[in-house]
């Protein structure tokens, strides 16, 4: 029986769509290539082909013809595509509770002292905003 396609990019589209929020528009070579020099992954081209093609579809990625070759460019920023994300984590795993999430987040991973000052300060223009 078929998958349901997700309403999120799978683990390989999320990792195209980095590539492509770091640098587009971008041919199908390129994309594999830095695929292979910052995840990691050797892909064949017709399966980077077959991926772009998927994400074609699902709306995550805009493609325009230059010569033979088509250019890639994410649809959307990375910031709604994560928060949309981060949402349904917050609602599925932590019923809705942001501070769980970041509790969680807290106690479960190594956060250094640098990452601790971005977060009090984050806090702190929060609250302030809250306030006003």
């Amino acid at each position: 029986m078929a998958r349901s396609e997700s309403e999120h990019p799978t683990e390989l589209e999320l990792e195209i769509l980095k590539v492509l929020w770091n640098e587009s528009p971008l041919p199908v070579r390129e994309i594999r290539s830095r695929l292979a020099d910052q995840a990691g992954r050797e892909l064949a081209h017709s399966s980077v082909v077959t991926m772009l093609g998927i994400m074609h579809r699902k709306g995550y990625v805009r493609r325009r013809k230059e010569g033979k070759a088509f250019l890639f460019t994410p649809k959307e920023k990375r910031e709604l595509v994560t928060g949309r994300m981060m949402s349904d984590l917050v609602s599925k795993v932590f019923d809705g509770s942001p501070a769980a999430l970041v509790l969680n987040l807290l106690e479960s991973t190594d956060v250094d002292a640098g990452e601790l000052a971005e977060l009090r300060a984050l806090i702190a223009r929060k609250t302030k905003e809250q306030k006003s």
